[in-house]
């Protein structure tokens, strides 16, 4: 199966890319108002409960955005190019399509948490205040849940 294979863009998949696009747009946009009034030292990193446990200069803040960025194109990049995915299914010409677009749909999926996590990460950081307890627990859960979500899927539709 090493031949190009294009799974089609679906409304979700559009839905996502510009959700993404929002968050990563706004986030600039917020640093950008908010970056006078911001103290110079802000949070730079944090413990397991949520805790403030570093602190670094106001401009430490640009990393998260810069990352997802980084992270929102690499992951745009791959998901247009399902030959190198690993999907732990054996694919066959009959079963490809619903396969890489269970896949496809996963990667679009994670790509939307890591934005949105990057996104609050920042904006919190803003605010020199720690991550709510729910922050690990809740992120856990946005993570695992859907992609245990997709692999079921994908082992029922194989």
């Amino acid at each position: 199966m090493n031949e190009k294979l294009e799974i089609p863009r679906t409304k979700y998949h559009r839905a996502v890319n510009l959700a993404c696009i929002i968050m990563l747009a706004g986030t600039f946009i917020w640093l950008i108002i908010n970056w006078q009034q911001l103290p110079d030292q802000l949070p730079a990193h944090y413990n397991g409960v949520g805790e403030i446990d570093r602190w670094g200069s106001k401009y430490e803040i640009l990393f998260c955005p810069i990352v997802a960025v980084l992270m929102y194109l690499g992951i745009g990049l791959l998901e247009r190019h399902p030959q190198v995915w690993n999907t732990g299914v054996e694919v066959t010409r009959k079963n490809q399509l619903r396969i890489y677009t269970i896949v496809k749909n996963m990667i679009v999926t994670m790509k939307l948490v890591m934005v949105f996590v990057f996104t609050f990460i920042t904006v919190n950081t803003t605010t020199a205040r720690p991550l709510p307890a729910w922050f690990l627990p809740g992120t856990l859960i946005l993570t695992f849940g859907p992609m245990i979500y997709f692999l079921i899927q994908l082992y029922k539709k194989r």
